[in-house]
């Protein structure tokens, strides 16, 4: 009983609420056609009409928007990085033309330089704090304290 409490408690130490997640983009193209869409299905049009959006739809859809690295990577964030298949935890120091400079998250002294062709664009994820993971945490630290608690008084 005793080692699984220490297992338990070891466990929660290592848990965090913050995960790299990758910022989804909002085109604004999309968002016009589908207001059209729904405008067009509101005003009684034909079939030929719906055809034509859903065509342009599926055009926007092919075709990704172009990634600005440099602005997803400003300094000092905290991102996650694909590098030419390897991954690399990061925090941005800054832009030397077309090259980033950075290091990684738990040794700041390593200077790390890529060039931005290197970078994947769409799979930059920054560190952002996880709701979900937060509020599992409480509810199994709760109910433990709920055990614990009826455990002593039994």
């Amino acid at each position: 009983m005793r080692k699984n409490l220490y297992l338990i408690i070891i466990s929660f130490s290592l848990v965090s609420c913050y995960t790299y997640q990758v910022k989804k983009q909002v085109d604004p193209a999309i968002d016009n056609n589908q207001s059209k869409k729904g405008a067009a299905l509101a005003n009684g049009s034909s079939a030929q009409s719906k055809n034509i959006v859903e065509t342009q739809n599926l055009n926007l859809q092919q075709t990704p928007a172009p990634v600005n690295i440099q602005e997803k990577l400003a300094p000092n964030k905290n991102v996650r990085i694909d590098v030419d298949g390897k991954t690399y935890k990061i925090i941005v120091d800054r832009w030397e033309s077309d090259s980033l400079v950075a290091h990684p998250v738990h040794n700041p002294k390593k200077i790390l330089k890529f060039h931005k062709n290197q970078i994947n664009g769409e799979r930059i994820a920054e560190k952002r704090f996880s709701q979900p993971i937060a509020d599992i945490i409480t509810v199994v630290a709760y109910t433990g304290i709920g055990v614990g608690i009826w455990a002593l008084l039994n």
